[in-house]
């Protein structure tokens, strides 16, 4: 007998990835191969991978492998090998979600009221309440009994059952890359592992049905798993029931067992990764927020999680959040929040929240079918971005006036094989379709690299985004390029459609691009396919190389798209994806915004068309520079469509090609950001005191009711962009003293960079709240731009507070009927015109 000793050095210890691993070496021998924990002093079977998930074996424990048999020395050298090299690749650390300090803090309106919540990053905004579901979670206790027939066809019926649950593990396998294979090969393992069948069929005694025996089997290994010192090995019962649940499927059909993707009723999905076909099979009418726990904020659901408006967090600690299940939860995709409690304090927050999103929906909707246009007469198109035909009817829903990026590479993604030319064609006909004559612009696949597909086998690389992608892998696969593109060509026929080609770095690309299509059109004519002749042609400007050329591109193509995401990251040399080096990647960085204005101005000079496609479009902060650049069109997501239009609308072009101009003369992208901040302040003029901020008789319970209520109020009529921030400046105030003067009135002030219009604001109580050791029924709101009180601000406060110390003024207050007669009264106290 051979033995080998080593400690275990896998952070998440032996769970059912590794352990197929480890089950797979040794299964390639006849010996006999012990695994002991010598912590737990636990033995497993090192051929079964569920025998080895019952040792308990974790990070740093001290384990032994005892071999015995004929071929005990040649297993010897491959077990020692594999543990030395393999076994530390089998898995990895665990994901973790960024500490709080790392992520946005709370508002203090929200904080103070102590929430019991979990943390998690947010991808896709806004917020939702309904029952956590866990998607792929199977609880057995709730699931039905089923009678037994004849133990012989009960036995039958197991093992067929065994074998269609493998095969069809095996296909979905052949579809299945990085983390998906491993979890699908782990659970092949489980279905083939020795043990797990020898329970199953131990278990299925006379008297006994195929369910029986399945509940028994799952209640048996989750027993083991949850008994286990590891928060994370006790998680990996789901892959336990996960694969018990596949097995009553295969033995009665999904008709007796239906998935788990069906919601009854407003509902909060909870899973690991989410594929983007899964992700549309779910009813978005009843999706009000998603919760994932692995998953980045470029990946294709979250693009798709963000054009359907759904609250997106990931990152999540779900083992934790599983004593939730089948709770009422509330998702925030603003802070990257749930709230496991709702108490009345924040059933009132969100009611609130709710109010202002609707608010900002109905001011807003008076813009969502107008065109984009600036207050002086200026067009310029908002369109969306989308990644499938499914999402063209709500992005035209939510305004967009074109599709600007029609991504395809979601099309090649999560399946086997590239799809037919048939398939693509029904899908762009389906876009045409929903855009009912507007304008379409296709992306052709931008794959390879960053975006990998499995089955065109191209190879990881160090750096993917300068690397084999997009335009760059065409050549290799000519054949899938002809098929989309013929697709493309066969659908113009039915509407507008523009083919765009990315990552475009040199005329030799553009003109090789050009005699394909000429190639392939010559062969629709010749089979009588009708097509669009005049098709438009367009590249993405996103490699800094087609800048300095953009004069002869123009000569070959019709128009142009700026990718502003991959040109800021070509442009300064930044991985954004490094941490180390993020603070580099800046699109207000004047080099940037001097490249724009010379592509866009030389684009135009050859009276040809520009638009911009990237995420920089849908921020409201930087739209004044990219009105005054002269864009013909702008695409985002569609949800942030309508505000889009309706900050445009409030925009003079000639004044933000003013700003442009002084943007592009500034030094650092940081002189960019005060430009822009003093630009906002210029933009309206607002009188100090106005009847739309001041409110009576409200029905608010506290102060931090009060506070938010006002800031929000001020975040409605233009003079904030963020209320969350102004009301923690006034909170900063009250930390120091309670601004509650007696005689029921309280004066909350602040001097802040967050108010862009100075405001006083006016509160009336229909009932007294407590403020500090004062109970306050009257609330006058002091906010100021910090860089334009000066000395206003103590010179306001004081003329207040002598004012409210005579109580005629107090009584005339308390009593005013109107909102207007508050007003009035004011500007002659405090002597404001």
């Amino acid at each position: 007998m051979k033995t080998l000793s080593f400690s275990c050095e896998l952070p998440n210890g032996i769970h059912a990835r590794p352990a197929s691993h480890i089950e797979a070496v040794c299964n390639r021998f006849t010996s006999e191969i012990t695994w002991k924990n010598e912590r737990t002093g636990l033995y497993g079977n090192a051929k079964s991978v569920l025998s080895l998930i019952g040792t308990d074996t974790l990070m740093g424990d001290l384990c032994q492998l005892s071999i015995e048999g004929v071929d005990e020395d040649v297993a010897f050298e491959a077990l020692n090998h594999f543990i030395e090299k393999d076994l530390p690749e089998c898995d990895s650390p665990l994901e973790t979600v960024q500490e709080d300090d790392e992520m946005i803090a709370l508002p203090r309106n929200l904080s103070n009221f102590n929430p019991e919540i979990m943390r998690a990053r947010a991808v896709s905004g806004g917020f939702g309440q309904g029952k956590l579901v866990r998607i792929g979670a199977i609880n057995f206790d709730n699931l039905d009994t089923i009678a037994a027939t004849e133990h012989s066809q009960e036995c039958t019926m197991l093992k067929q059952g065994v074998e269609t649950l493998k095969t069809s593990i095996n296909i979905q396998l052949k579809a299945a890359v990085h983390t998906e294979f491993e979890v699908l090969n782990a659970h092949l393992s489980i279905a083939n592992d020795p043990e797990f069948n020898a329970t199953l069929e131990n278990q299925l005694t006379h008297g006994k049905s195929c369910a029986d025996a399945v509940f028994a089997t799952a209640k048996h290994y989750g027993d083991i798993l949850r008994s286990s010192s590891s928060a994370y090995m006790r998680e990996r019962e789901l892959d336990i029931r996960d694969v018990c649940f596949q097995l009553l499927q295969a033995i009665y059909g999904e008709h007796r067992f239906t998935s788990q993707l069906e919601l009854d009723g407003p509902s909060i999905c909870m899973a690991d990764d989410l594929t983007p076909s899964q992700f549309l099979e779910l009813d978005k009418s009843k999706l009000k927020g998603l919760l994932l726990t692995h998953g980045g904020s470029t990946s294709h659901t979250v693009i798709l999680a963000r054009s359907f408006a759904i609250p997106t967090l990931v990152g999540i600690d779900d083992a934790t959040l599983l004593t939730y299940i089948d709770q009422e939860i509330i998702i925030d995709g603003n802070l990257g929040l749930v709230v496991t409690k709702i108490t009345d304090d924040l059933k009132r927050y969100y009611d609130q929240e709710a109010f202002v999103a609707k608010k900002v929906t109905e001011r807003q909707s008076t813009y969502r079918f107008e065109p984009g246009c600036t207050e002086d007469g200026k067009k310029l198109e908002v369109a969306a971005n989308i990644a499938h035909s499914v999402e063209a009817t709500s992005a035209f829903g939510n305004g967009a006036e074109a599709i600007g990026l029609f991504r395809t590479e979601m099309l090649y993604m999560d399946r086997t094989d590239a799809p037919e030319e048939d398939e693509l064609y029904n899908i762009f006909c389906q876009a045409i379709e929903a855009a009912d004559g507007k304008a379409i612009i296709i992306r052709t696949i931008d794959i390879g690299g960053d975006k990998p597909v499995d089955y065109l086998n191209i190879p990881a690389e160090n750096n993917p985004f300068l690397g084999y992608r997009a335009i760059r892998i065409y050549q290799e696969f000519l054949p899938m390029v002809k098929t989309q593109l013929r697709a493309i060509l066969r659908a113009s026929a039915h509407g507008s459609l523009k083919i765009m080609i990315p990552m475009i770095s040199s005329m030799e690309e553009i003109l090789w691009v050009k005699d394909v299509l000429a190639e392939i059109r010559q062969e629709l004519r010749s089979e009588h396919i009708p097509f669009d002749e005049k098709i438009p042609l367009g590249i993405m400007m996103e490699v800094p190389s087609v800048a300095f050329i953009i004069d002869q591109c123009c000569e070959e193509v019709d128009f142009f798209s700026i990718g502003s995401n991959d040109l800021t990251q070509y442009l300064m040399a930044v991985d954004r994806d490094n941490a180390k080096v993020t603070k580099h990647y800046n699109s207000l960085n004047p080099a940037f915004l001097r490249t724009l204005d010379h592509v866009v101005s030389e684009v135009h000079r050859h009276g040809k068309w520009v638009g911009l496609c990237g995420e920089l479009g849908a921020k409201g902060s930087v739209l004044p520079l990219l009105v005054g650049l002269g864009l013909d069109e702008i695409s985002m997501s569609a949800p942030s469509i309508p505000a889009t239009k309706e900050r445009i609308a409030r925009l003079d072009s000639r004044a933000c090609r003013q700003l442009l101009n002084k943007a592009m003369q500034c030094r650092t992208a940081l002189e960019v950001e005060h430009l822009l901040a003093q630009f906002r302040m210029t933009q309206s003029d607002a009188p100090l005191i106005s009847s739309e901020c001041i409110s009576l008789d409200r029905d608010l319970r506290n102060k931090e009711e009060v506070i938010k209520t006002l800031s929000d109020n001020l975040f409605l009529a233009g003079r904030c962009r963020y209320p969350d921030k102004l009301a923690d400046d006034l909170w900063a105030r009250e930390d120091v003293f309670s601004t509650g003067l007696g005689f029921g009135f309280a004066i909350p002030h602040t001097k802040s960079e967050h108010i862009e219009q100075s405001a006083i604001s006016v509160c009336r109580l229909a009932n007294p709240i407590q403020w500090g050791d004062e109970e306050a029924k009257f609330v006058i709101m002091l906010t100021l731009n910090k860089h334009a009180a000066g000395d206003q601000h103590m010179k306001i406060f004081s003329r207040l507070a002598r004012k409210i110390m005579h109580a005629e003024f107090r009584d005339n207050l308390m009593n005013a009927t109107s909102e207007a007669q508050i007003e009035t009264m004011l500007k002659a106290e405090l002597e404001i015109i």
